[in-house]
């Protein structure tokens, strides 16, 4: 294959750039501050039975109480990882975990529904200046693109083990503790990493980020806001609530005048020419179809674990467990598959993996036995760090380091977004299909009958209002027609992930499989100057694969 010159030369110049020797202490802080927001996102679940009781919240302040953090966080993504841009990820890093630290300490000492709400709403503002900061300070001490996509694949493993390790470690805490050792078990490791961040991470900004935009700020919060909220609402009350329409109508109004004002202005808050880039679109694509698709897995097989076969919190945790774990372990295996078989072929092989692990796990019966479920939550972990890393990794690196927080920002917040509808409109699956096929034996006192078809939970287990014979008959009834909408459910997520595999090997076609540094500040787009599968001079050598 012939090089074009300036591609040689920009390759040349970008592998030069000697690495940071601190980089692996650096990559080493990051893991830590993101497995704190993986552990802090799963755990409070856990909490809220106990923390109900303390505080006696009404039904309303316990959906605040449970939300309120994911609007933040979704919220401030796109502003935080600007904001890292222009005054630095480090500081902004060490600032968010301090401030997350001052609210894991109020949460946990909460007195008051209304305390715990605003201390979880703090919690999500530090968590959007730590989610951006850790992926580009990665992205700036890692040079060698083949070191780089490593770092990413052992971030992203360690985030993902991060997620599972919430039920456990709230579990264990819970069975010993009062609910706000969940949170305030932060403080000591946040003060750790505070202090060794401040020796060794490394500052990094854009040394040139123009007048930052005041207007695009209001209107990138509440559009996103408004988005997310009218989702969750959607996904727990239903698209009849007019406060549904009246959040999505003023978050999409604000989403397209942001959207417009970003195309018209010097210094964007988000530069909306990088989706031009085919590697940067065709990532963020794959990782919001991949979040949406099995967003609802985990909701499903807690309540599976937990209400059909009645296991314990943290023994339905620890059954999860090895997904997430084997996804930690073969997160180097990424770095080593791309440079032989390519990066569109690594993301539709981790897709893939995802699809065929998503069947396995669909076959579940009430009286399955957990060694038919092992293999698949093994896969289904494998695929999913195959297909972040590579994702993750082609985003931070097709475009300048100066941009990287911006860009970790909105991969991080499509991922939000892909989630909620994914809770959304797939949970919203999950529960119609277990509800069309609840066939309840007739004379049920209606309140009994009501609350089997509100939720499986209240057809089994301990919240179940009927007992004896009767009960054991609703209990099974429900629990087929549970497993029965996790078949449809898992099927259609895999379908969704199986076409999201096969749309990677175009939309990613092309895209090298060593990125070097982009030429220049303006980030083009490798498709841009030969069409969307070709790599231009500012995206590096294209290795043979």
């Amino acid at each position: 294959m012939t090089k074009n010159p300036k591609t040689a030369q920009t390759a040349r110049t970008a592998t030069a750039t000697p690495s940071d020797p601190r980089r692996w202490a650096v990559l080493a802080i990051c893991c830590v501050a993101a497995a704190l927001l993986g552990i802090d996102t799963s755990v409070l679940n856990y909490a809220i039975p106990s923390l109900v009781t303390d505080l006696k919240p009404s039904g309303t302040e316990i959906l605040w109480i449970a939300d309120v953090y994911g609007f933040a966080l979704g919220a401030l993504l796109v502003v935080m990882g600007n904001l890292g841009d222009r005054i630095g990820r480090k500081k902004l890093l060490l600032m968010g975990a301090g401030a997350f630290g001052v609210a894991s300490v109020l949460t946990a000492y909460a007195t008051s529904p209304e305390m715990l709400i605003g201390a979880r709403a703090l919690l999500g503002v530090a968590g959007a200046t730590i989610m951006p900061s850790t992926l580009s300070i990665v992205r700036n001490v890692f040079t060698d693109p083949r070191e780089r996509t490593t770092a990413v694949g052992i971030s992203g493993g360690v985030a993902a083990g991060s997620f599972a390790l919430g039920p456990v470690v709230g579990g264990a805490l819970l069975d010993h503790f009062w609910w706000g050792s969940v949170f305030l078990i932060n403080v000591p490791i946040l003060l750790a990493l505070i202090i060794a961040g401040m020796i060794v991470l490394p500052e990094s900004r854009n040394p040139a980020p123009g007048r930052l935009d005041w207007i695009s700020v209001p209107l990138s919060i509440v559009g996103l806001l408004g988005v997310i909220f009218a989702i969750k609402t959607a996904a727990r009350d239903g698209v009849h609530e007019s406060s549904v329409w009246i959040a999505a109508a003023v978050g999409v109004v604000c989403l397209i005048a942001f959207a417009r004002r970003q195309t018209r202005i010097d210094a964007p808050l988000l530069d909306v020419k990088l989706f031009r880039n085919p590697a940067f679109a065709g990532s963020i694509s794959a990782n919001l179809v991949a979040i949406f698709a099995s967003a609802s897995l985990s909701l499903a097989f807690s309540l599976y674990f937990q209400v059909v076969r009645g296991w314990s919190p943290l023994m339905a945790g620890l059954a999860l467990l090895p997904g997430p774990l084997s996804a930690a372990f073969a997160a180097p295996l990424s770095s080593a598959l791309v440079p032989v078989i390519g990066r569109a072929k690594v993301v539709a092989l981790g897709l893939g993996l995802m699809s065929v692990s998503m069947v396995g796990l669909g076959l579940v019966t009430p009286d399955s036995s957990y060694w038919l479920l092992l293999p698949a939550l093994i896969v289904n972990g494998v695929g999913i760090v195959l297909t972040f890393t590579v994702t993750s990794d082609t985003v931070l690196a097709s475009v300048p380091k100066e941009r990287a927080g911006g860009a970790a920002a909105i991969s991080e917040t499509a991922m939000e977004l892909g989630g909620a509808l994914g809770v959304a409109i797939l949970g919203s699956v999950l529960t119609s299909v277990y509800r069309s096929g609840l066939d309840l034996p007739a004379g049920l006192p209606a309140d009994a009958a009501e609350a089997a078809r509100e939720s499986v939970g209240g057809a089994v287990g301990p919240g179940a209002q009927l007992q004896g014979p009767v009960g054991r008959q609703v209990a099974e009834t429900a629990s087929e027609a549970f497993t029965h909408s996790m078949h449809v459910t898992t099927l259609a997520g895999a379908v969704l992930i199986a076409v999201a595999a096969v749309a990677a090997l175009y939309t990613l076609r092309g895209v090298p499989a060593v990125i070097d540094e982009p030429a220049d500040a303006e980030s083009e787009a490798p498709g841009d100057a030969e069409g969307p599968g070709a790599a231009a001079d500012g995206a590096g050598e294209l290795v043979a694969r």
